[in-house]
């Protein structure tokens, strides 16, 4: 199962995780999309980009259109939370123009602490 990994992390320890790998020729094993502050994760991730990655999840490529009918939402609302979506990395665009959620599954991660 293909899994993205959605985390709160400074941006210095996902370079730091990219110079390892780059040094040791070794790729993660798991794709992760890092986010500077929970409130930026919140940001790009709102409730109705939520459900429609929950309802490309699986579902291969599919017009914007189709997208939208999925969700029972209007087409130009979509398409804006789709550009947003491509930006942050959570959807892929194909040759053919159409887009793709290329996981099976999303997991996010971030701690909470006290002040």
């Amino acid at each position: 199962m293909k899994t993205v990994t959605l985390e709160v992390r400074a941006p210095d320890e996902g370079m730091g995780e990219f110079v390892q790998a780059w040094r040791s020729g070794k790729a993660q094993r798991a794709a992760r999309i890092g986010f500077a502050t929970p409130e930026l994760l919140w940001k790009v991730l709102s409730a109705k980009r939520w459900e429609l990655l929950k309802a490309l999840c699986g579902a291969g490529p599919v017009s914007i259109r189709e997208a939208a009918r999925r969700v029972h939402r209007d087409v130009k609302a979509v398409h804006s939370d789709i550009t947003a979506l491509l930006a942050a990395g959570l959807l892929n665009r194909t040759e053919t123009g159409s887009i793709e959620f290329p996981y099976d599954a999303v997991k996010v991660e971030f701690l909470l602490q006290a002040a």
